[in-house]
């Protein structure tokens, strides 16, 4: 995993509020940083990566880890 300047617990939230709490992270955040999310929503996958499409950041990474999925976007 790569470095991150803030974190996300999204646990136990479902779409599309991993989403929103993440838009409203990123928008305290500087061009360049990044911000690491936790999700348990499978839907979750898809909707990053359609986030990151349709706002221009940049999703670095997207995986599992321990049954949770992490997600990397950095800030355009």
């Amino acid at each position: 995993m790569a470095n991150f300047d803030q974190e996300l617990d999204a646990s136990g939230l479902n779409c599309p509020l991993p989403i929103l709490r993440a838009k409203k992270a990123l928008g305290g955040m500087g061009a360049g940083q990044v911000l690491r999310i936790i999700a348990t929503d499978p839907g979750s996958v898809k909707d990053f990566d359609a986030f990151a499409k349709q706002t221009g950041n940049e999703l670095m990474e997207s995986g599992e880890e321990g049954g949770k999925f992490v997600f990397l976007i950095k800030k355009s």
